[in-house]
């Protein structure tokens, strides 16, 4: 089988991040900023104006595996002191020249998240658009969950959009090819290790021919799995949720947002 051949690390490809930016964050992907935004404020209970002194205090935010910053940005944009991390040079270059370019202050790192944690900094630390699963190491899942505990202040909330694997199961498909961003674009997937993963091949063609492709696994998580990890990690509670109107994650669910939350 193909995912046998499967190299570790593949995210480490920064090649593989630039040639299959435009069809990953094509314009749709950018038109779901404002409802992602808003469920996330809605969900970690952000008051950008009162604390409870009853002056203004603006929350900090931390957007794990930034990418491009399509979050952070946003966060910026509504008065929260956002900080982005991410591996991708290119990615953060790009955010860090969108952020200039707007004026807007935020912290941008080049770093792994399975390195990165700052004692009590954050109100909230996010990881979206299903960035959650990509180490070789299960344990390593872990590890990011306890950096970003061990990053939030009491009272913190992380929260985790990422494919469910329940939803996995119920849409899968074994081979697809459609056109985006000016792509054609050619997938095919297996399920690996008894739906632990979902091994991917990804093909993409541009107008002039030219072809790049890229092989590489997923972990899956079902909604009890990730619960169980972040309760692992220190939270005190988890909550589930299908979508950013909060609805429950079922058979209709859209995605799968997983909420733990840090005690005072």
């Amino acid at each position: 089988m193909y995912y046998k051949k499967m190299k570790a690390e593949w995210f480490n490809d920064e090649s593989f991040w630039k040639n299959f930016a435009p069809i990953m964050f094509d314009e749709s992907r950018w038109a779901e900023v404002g409802e992602a935004a808003d469920g996330v404020t809605s969900l970690a209970h952000l008051d950008l104006y009162k604390n409870r002194t009853g002056k203004k205090d603006c929350p900090k935010i931390a957007d794990l595996c930034c990418g491009f910053g399509r979050m952070t940005l946003e966060f910026a944009r509504r008065g929260f002191k956002a900080t982005g991390v991410d591996i991708t040079s290119s990615y953060l270059e790009t955010a860090r020249e969108d952020s200039l370019y707007e004026n807007l202050k935020i912290e941008f790192i080049e770093k792994d998240v399975r390195n990165f944690k700052r004692k009590a900094a954050f109100d909230v630390a996010v990881n979206l658009y299903n960035s959650f699963g990509f180490f070789e190491n299960p344990a390593d899942d872990l590890v990011f969950a306890r950096n970003a505990f061990f990053s939030l202040k009491g009272g913190g909330t992380f929260i985790i959009e990422v494919l469910g694997k329940e939803i996995a199961v119920r849409d899968y498909t074994e081979a697809d090819w459609f056109e985006r961003a000016g792509f054609t674009v050619l997938t095919e997937t297996e399920p690996v290790d008894s739906w632990s993963s979902v091994w991917n091949r990804w093909i993409i063609i541009d107008k002039k021919g030219q072809r790049h492709e890229k092989v590489f696994i997923q972990r899956l998580y079902a909604a009890s799995e990730i619960r169980r990890l972040l309760l692992d990690a220190g939270f005190t509670s988890v909550e589930i949720y299908g979508s950013w109107d909060e609805s429950p994650y079922d058979t209709h669910a859209k995605t799968l947002i997983a909420v733990g939350r840090k005690t005072e």
